[in-house]
């Protein structure tokens, strides 16, 4: 059955569910107290009903051993008044007195069935030492108890070895009586309190529903508001202030919508933008296909002259389909990269080699500054691709006799690139959009300087993927600087 129980919430998902927990904690948060309560209130009517008769009878027996010196008792047992006294106080307590002199043996039993025999009891010899004791039986019903009979020399009996005031034993009383009437109102008591708590699993069972269904309902407020924008009936940003867990789900969950109207539109710009980037060179070269096809006995030159304006526009499209393609391969999964040991010093001062020539037509000074070897775990292919983009940018939006300085460093943890040059600067409301796909500074000498506005979308996507990070500082008009700052040892996360 058990096991069927726990198929069925396992199947269910019954133990996930917040509320069912919330309901769960609640209710033996409620129960667990009540039953230990039950249990303590029971447990100390018990002790205190022991002790108080235990006291009872013990004042009774100490009535009856006096009564026991005055009348002799020990030496002559015919005394009908002790007798009286012993079956009242037996009838009363629903139990047995035993009266046993100072050999042992006993003088009277209520139940008549012990008389003249010998006792030898551990509590009875104790008590013959002035010892008394008490024990309850919890399991039989009754509490056994030993008291003493204790003689005091008067003046006329005293002598010098018994100077007057000296206590003799002269024999114990051994009682037992019967705890039924405890046990019967334990039992009465163990019914009410058993019908409270029928009550109070009732009333905390009912509360602790209330409790978790109240509690659970801002967090079907954000399931209701998510199901919402999921299915395309808003979106708003939602708001569920109840709690500040649900503000912190909300927060991240709003940050997340916002996140995703983001990529959307940037989506639908990089879509406007490649439409229009892919159809500028299409439509030159149909304007120039156009133009020879409807002249005729055209000049060698100015046949080549079209041609060559053709493959220039042919080229540009390459240009910006393999940029494209190189996007769509920084977007994929890290498994894509190939790392390698490799020694950044060398492979910058090869790029810049490569560079050189570009940057002697403007005559831009290329100047590499290493302040340490560094050896890091990096995709060559596409730390090149990282290195010749900026140092690029930097030589085409710098201006005659300018510089580009390319520094590294590092420490134990991340190496660094600072590229540095004395350009046009980048204006400080661009900055934020300088990483978008097609985006232009200026946009008015975009075609004199080249490119496809895709190059520091690249940078970024690999720096990316090699879990670092870019930034840049900028003075319009005096020149930028870009840093990259990557992890010396790849780790995968």
């Amino acid at each position: 059955m058990a096991e069927k129980i726990f198929r069925f919430i396992k199947k269910n998902k019954i133990g996930r569910s917040l509320k069912v927990r919330l309901f769960i904690i609640m209710f033996l948060m409620g129960m667990i107290p009540s039953i230990f309560m039950r249990a303590g209130i029971l447990e100390n009517y018990e002790s205190r009903a022991v002790e108080v008769r235990t006291s009872d009878v013990q004042t009774q027996l100490r009535i009856i051993a006096n009564h026991l010196i005055t009348y002799n008792y020990l030496q002559d047992s015919s005394s009908e008044v002790i007798g009286a006294e012993l079956e009242q106080l037996s009838n009363l307590y629903n139990g047995r007195v035993l009266i046993i002199n100072e050999n042992l043996k006993i003088m009277k039993d209520t139940y008549g069935i012990s008389e003249g025999k010998t006792i030898i009891s551990e509590e009875v010899i104790r008590c013959m030492k002035g010892t008394n004791t008490v024990n309850y039986d919890a399991v039989n019903g009754f509490i056994e108890i030993t008291l003493p009979i204790i003689e005091t020399i008067s003046a006329q009996m005293a002598t010098p070895e018994m100077p007057e005031g000296t206590e003799i034993i002269k024999g114990v009383m051994l009682t037992s009586v019967s705890t039924d009437s405890i046990v019967a109102t334990m039992e009465i008591l163990n019914r009410k309190a058993l019908i409270v708590e029928i009550i109070m699993v009732i009333c905390i069972f009912a509360i602790a529903l209330v409790l978790a269904q109240i509690l659970i309902r801002p967090f079907d407020r954000i399931s209701k508001a998510i199901s919402e924008v999921k299915d395309g009936y808003t979106n708003d940003p939602i708001s569920v202030p109840d709690y500040l867990e649900t503000e912190h789900i909300v927060d991240a969950f709003n940050s997340l919508l916002g996140r995703m109207k983001t990529l959307d539109d940037s989506r639908q710009e990089f879509v406007a933008n490649v439409s229009h980037e892919l159809k500028t060179p299409i439509t030159s070269v149909k304007v120039l296909a156009d133009s020879l096809r409807g002249q005729t006995d055209i000049p060698v030159e100015i046949y080549r002259e079209f041609m060559e304006d053709i493959a220039e526009e042919i080229e540009r499209e390459d240009k910006i389909i393999n940029d494209l393609l190189a996007l769509v391969k920084m977007g994929k999964s890290v498994a894509q990269i190939n790392i390698s040991m490799v020694n950044i010093n060398e492979l910058t001062e090869i790029i810049l080699k490569r560079l050189r020539p570009i940057a002697r037509k403007k005559n831009i000074e290329v100047t590499l500054i290493s302040k340490r070897e560094i050896m890091a775990e990096v995709d060559e292919v596409k730390m090149s691709l990282i290195l010749t983009n900026l140092v690029e940018n930097a030589i085409k939006y710098n201006r005659e006799q300018g510089k580009v300085d390319v520094t590294l460093d590092a420490d134990h943890q991340f190496f660094t690139v600072e590229v540095a040059d004395t350009g046009i600067g980048i204006p400080e409301e661009s900055l934020e959009r300088i990483y978008e796909r097609f985006y232009r500074v200026d946009k008015s000498h975009s075609k004199e300087i080249g490119g496809t506005g895709l190059g520091l979308a690249i940078t970024r996507n690999a720096i990316l993927l090699h879990r670092g990070a870019i930034k840049v500082e900028s003075i319009y008009g005096e020149g930028s600087m870009f840093t990259v700052k990557i992890p010396l040892i790849r780790t995968l996360i």
